[in-house]
């Protein structure tokens, strides 16, 4: 029996009555589009986050590219952000216009480098797109005094940082505007596509009202252009209500998980060996994917694919060394470590329905494997 890298299987057993519940409920509303599941979803979401405002939108990407632009970004402004990352967020920067520019990311926990930041502003940059990836948030108080220092907007991408903290504070709440995913993939997922944006300010949640409903603010009247057809659907958004409720029990298990994979993985650890995720102090990891490190990541792939267990590599290409970001100009080398990292680093099954035995079964051929390298 082959064991995934994720399977949503499982948890749709234990949930099957509510997602059921949620989807009849949609169903006898009478109102399939942006009715009283979409409108409660969002005061959910931001109460969870202690913020005023939220806009659910039809997916992550959307989420960032409408975030970027209702603080403002638009075409030939730049963004600073990282090329490890999922491809979405720099197709997102692109979508709104602007011109994406990179800095890289810290060997020790594959986050963006804020120490490069401020080098790479100029004055055309508009805003920092901070990706909290993996499930854990960048250095935001750094992030913080350069942006406040330069008076550049921050958005962050917390796509794979649902319920994650950074001292204290929830991710999504430390910039003007934060979007997020609801790929069924997530710490909170969706059946589907899914997104949102999370604010403080009334008039970038007014603007994002707008951008999501083809710059409208009354059926059939544009204030704004141009506008996007980027609603949330009220199927995913009653389905996310109930999962909502759920959540730091998620969070929870992948944690349980996560110490595991530490407690009997650890002693495999050292230098120029086998790597594990660590979390930064001050930050409460919520472990949207377990990215572990190898020089002989390619050699434990194949190993363990023999044995019927598919892990997953978080990313194997750079965003600038994609064909389709050639224009960029960023030549092999000009970010180090990202590009080190993407021959390295792979991810092993984290979901917070699987089986201790399923666990169990990863952890001793991965102990296997890496010790008869």
């Amino acid at each position: 029996m082959t064991t995934r890298v994720w399977d949503y299987l499982p948890e749709y057993a234990k949930e099957r009555d509510d997602i059921l519940d949620a989807v009849h409920t949609v169903f006898e509303s009478g109102r399939l589009v942006l009715g009283d599941s979409v409108s409660s979803f969002e005061d959910e979401f931001a109460r969870y986050h202690g913020a005023p405002h939220c806009t659910g939108v039809d997916n992550g990407t959307n989420a960032v590219k409408l975030a970027l632009e209702a603080v403002g970004v638009g075409p030939g402004d730049e963004v600073i952000t990282v090329s490890n990352t999922a491809a979405p967020t720099v197709v997102a920067v692109v979508g709104a216009g602007a011109v994406p520019v990179f800095v890289d990311v810290r060997e020790q926990d594959f986050l963006m480098d804020t120490t490069q930041v401020e080098a790479a502003i100029t004055p055309k940059t508009k805003a920092i797109l901070p990706v909290h990836l993996y499930g854990q948030c960048v250095d935001m108080e750094s992030l913080r005094r350069i942006a406040d220092k330069h008076d550049i907007a921050i958005v962050e991408d917390c796509a794979q940082a649902h319920g994650a903290r950074y001292n204290g504070r929830i991710a999504g709440t430390m910039s003007a505007a934060s979007a997020f995913s609801f790929y069924p993939t997530k710490v909170l997922g969706a059946y589907g596509d899914g997104g949102a944006v999370v604010t403080a300010d009334s008039e970038v949640d007014r603007a994002l009202k707008q951008l999501r409903y083809y710059g409208m603010e009354k059926t059939y009247y544009v204030v704004r252009s141009p506008g996007h057809n980027a609603r949330l659907d009220e199927l995913q958004a009653e389905i996310l209500r109930r999962k909502l409720h759920r959540l730091d029990d998620y969070i929870a298990a992948r944690n349980s998980i996560a110490r595991r994979y530490a407690e009997e993985l650890g002693d495999l650890e050292g230098p120029g060996g086998l790597q594990l995720p660590k979390t930064n102090e001050g930050n409460s990891h919520v472990y949207y994917v377990y990215v572990a490190r190898h020089p002989q990541r390619d050699a434990i792939l194949d190993a363990l694919a023999d044995r019927d267990i598919s892990l997953n590599i978080s990313y194997p290409w750079p965003v600038h060394t994609m064909s389709g970001f050639a224009h960029l100009g960023y030549e092999s080398g000009s970010l180090p470590v990202t590009e080190k990292l993407a021959t390295e680093i792979f991810s092993l099954p984290m979901y917070p329905s699987l089986s201790e035995s399923e666990q169990g079964g990863v952890i001793a051929a991965l102990r296997e494997v890496i010790t008869g390298l």
